[in-house]
């Protein structure tokens, strides 16, 4: 059998130095300011885009990879190694239709190929720690099927949380209305987010104030861990002030073996603005 090879879509929140130290190929998603477009991650960062994001008089929107792209990313991949083995990680089918454009991609080969595409249930670093934990797993020489039973078990024994600062892009994004934004806001309503099990975001919880809201956060997480060995990554879009907290008062309550950093990108950044923290959580 021919090398384990890892592909995601930039949704995954995987950084630059750790998709290249381990060979993670990448395809990006787009981003449309009115007339603008970028390539998520590549003709546009992080920063860049949330610089923009708190000038755009409009939402902007995001748009899928085609099928074409992964096509082409398979292709050249079997290209140099025509007996590679493809695992394929992405955003949540509930969230995106990235999922279905890979699915449709790897339809379009013209040879058989042995190409495993998964759909995360998940987004942002949900999705990328799997990714990342898929490519150190074939590096270490773990096979095929090894490395797919602990996608499955990250898939089962991961929880994460997003805590939104601000209602504004929930309200934006129709998720919320204007009089629940605007009473929100004067309440300083912090909403916290996370998803399903059929991956689509829903509001967990909402507290008065960052300091309960992160309370609350660590309340949950101890239901479902205890004190049993975990691995965490923060993640933040925009300012990581709260993040910091969050990972420390994490850090302190938690048997914490590992702690990993990440920003969220644009797709999520659309829907929850900046100042968004996140803490995504699983046993060891």
């Amino acid at each position: 059998m021919g090398n384990i090879r890892i592909v995601v879509d930039s949704t995954c929140d995987i950084p630059l130095q750790v998709r290249e130290e381990l060979g993670i190929e990448m395809i990006p998603l787009k981003v449309l300011f009115g007339e603008e477009t970028y390539l998520d991650t590549v003709t546009i960062d992080n920063k860049q885009f949330y610089e923009k994001l708190a000038v755009s008089p409009v939402l902007p929107r995001t748009s899928q990879p085609s099928p074409s792209e992964f096509l082409e990313t398979y292709e050249r991949i079997l290209k140099e190694d025509p007996d590679a083995s493809i695992i394929s990680v992405h955003l949540s089918a509930a969230l995106s239709g990235t999922y279905q454009s890979a699915v449709i991609g790897h339809s379009m080969l013209d040879e058989e190929a042995d190409i495993t595409i998964i759909d995360s249930k998940s987004a942002s670093y949900g999705a990328g720690m799997r990714a990342v934990k898929a490519a150190r797993m074939a590096k270490e020489g773990r096979t095929k099927e090894e490395i797919l039973a602990e996608i499955d078990r990250l898939e089962r024994d991961t929880q994460l949380y997003f805590l939104v600062d601000t209602l504004e892009y929930l309200h934006k994004g129709g998720r919320i209305g204007r009089a629940s934004a605007l009473i929100g806001s004067i309440l300083n309503i912090k909403p916290i987010l996370s998803l399903d099990l059929e991956g689509t975001v829903y509001s967990v919880d909402k507290q008065r104030g960052t300091k309960k809201a992160i309370q609350r956060i660590l309340d949950m997480l101890d239901q479902k861990f205890g004190s049993d060995p975990v691995a965490i990554t923060i993640a933040w879009t925009h300012g990581d002030a709260i993040a910091m907290d969050l990972c420390e008062q994490v850090k302190s309550r938690f048997n914490v073996q590992s702690v990993d950093f990440t920003t969220i990108g644009a797709v999520i950044g659309v829907h929850v603005g900046p100042g968004t923290s996140a803490v995504f959580m699983h046993r060891v």
